[in-house]
């Protein structure tokens, strides 16, 4: 049976990945022609507005179907196998951002420090994160979630066997619904904080460069998960391929 969820994620994510390609040819115009064709600072902000509030999209349309089936966020299928090896905690890291960087837009020496300020700042949130999952993987090894698998297991082998007491049986299914629940708003909440520092190191990056040092930046940023999408899907080809020629 098809997961909506699923479904209607994916249609949402191929369109955002167009919107998100035609943003990065937008910047990278800007970036290239920024002597032949002189920007004003409100222009340059309204480019990084417009790929800012893109991404925010995401994040938003994403907790809304989150909501509904928290799971498929941690086993993606819209994105490449090899974009979903690089994931960290259903999606790029935050500190990703200070790499660029590195090689990014020439910073003045204030910069630099603001940046080294927000770099530990996320390191830190990161870690609160980390072990946030932590603790929701740990939860699973809790007595009473243990003994709920067990009594499970007994409950279904006892009514493949026909002696299982309906009443009973519907009890214990009733009780580990409600631990799954909890499981399953755990793993939301540590999705949702990890975008959160997404987010900050995202704005506090933006927040930190100047108009034209933010249009480099992004062209960095997205390019560089365009760039991972794009070689995903050419590793995928190429061993879908490789399969058809086995199968011939």
């Amino acid at each position: 049976m098809k997961n909506t969820v699923v479904e209607r994620f994916s249609d949402f994510y191929e369109k955002w990945i167009w919107k998100v390609e035609e943003i990065l040819h937008q910047l990278l115009e800007v970036s290239k022609q920024r002597k032949e064709v002189v920007k004003t600072e409100q222009e340059l902000q309204a480019l990084v507005s417009k790929a800012t509030t893109h991404i925010k999209e995401y994040y938003t349309v994403k907790w809304g179907a989150a909501h509904e089936d928290v799971l498929v966020f941690f086993s993606p299928t819209w994105v490449t196998p090899l974009e979903n090896a690089y994931m960290w905690m259903t999606g790029w890291k935050p500190s990703l951002v200070f790499r660029l960087l590195k090689k990014g837009p020439t910073m003045t020496e204030e910069q630099q420090k603001k940046v080294e300020e927000l770099r530990k700042r996320i390191r830190m949130e990161e870690d609160k994160v980390e072990r946030d999952m932590e603790r929701q993987q740990v939860a699973m090894a809790n007595p009473n979630i243990v003994d709920l698998a067990k009594q499970s297991g007994r409950s279904m082998k006892q009514v493949g066997e026909g002696d299982a007491d309906a009443d009973a049986a519907t009890g214990v299914d009733g009780l580990v619904d409600v631990a799954l629940k909890g499981v399953f708003a755990g793993l939301e909440r540590v999705m949702k904080a990890s975008d959160c520092v997404r987010l900050k190191a995202l704005k506090g990056v933006l927040d930190v460069l100047g108009p034209m040092q933010s249009v480099e930046f992004l062209v960095a940023f997205i390019a560089m998960r365009l760039r991972l999408r794009q070689w995903g899907k050419k590793r995928d080809m190429a061993a879908g391929s490789i399969l058809n020629q086995e199968d011939k």
